[in-house]
């Protein structure tokens, strides 16, 4: 009996508006070759994650949807959130 484990990438998907990159990991362990355990991971990349640490596939993928044009307006779009927020806090605030 010889057990083995191996991590790898099990699925890219770019989702949403903002073209989040969702990134499920797939460790799986085996039996003599045979899979007997699978468990997974989702990392989620928005347009301004830092993936320097990621894989290469990881990277050009990001690169090539989070386009300057799509970070620009993802950009936008948090400070808007955060602007509402910030305005909704210290409506409370009374």
């Amino acid at each position: 009996m010889a057990l083995t484990e191996q991590t790898i990438v099990d699925k890219i998907q770019v989702v949403g508006e903002w073209k989040h990159v969702q990134v499920v990991m797939a460790r799986v362990i085996y039996d003599d070759g045979a899979e007997i355990s699978r468990t997974t991971q989702n990392r989620i990349f928005t347009p301004d994650a830092d993936t320097t640490a990621e894989s290469a596939e990881v990277q050009a993928i990001c690169a090539a949807v989070h386009t300057d044009e799509v970070k620009d307006a993802y950009a936008l779009r948090v400070a808007a959130d955060k602007a509402a927020d910030d305005a909704h806090v210290a409506s409370q605030e009374v």
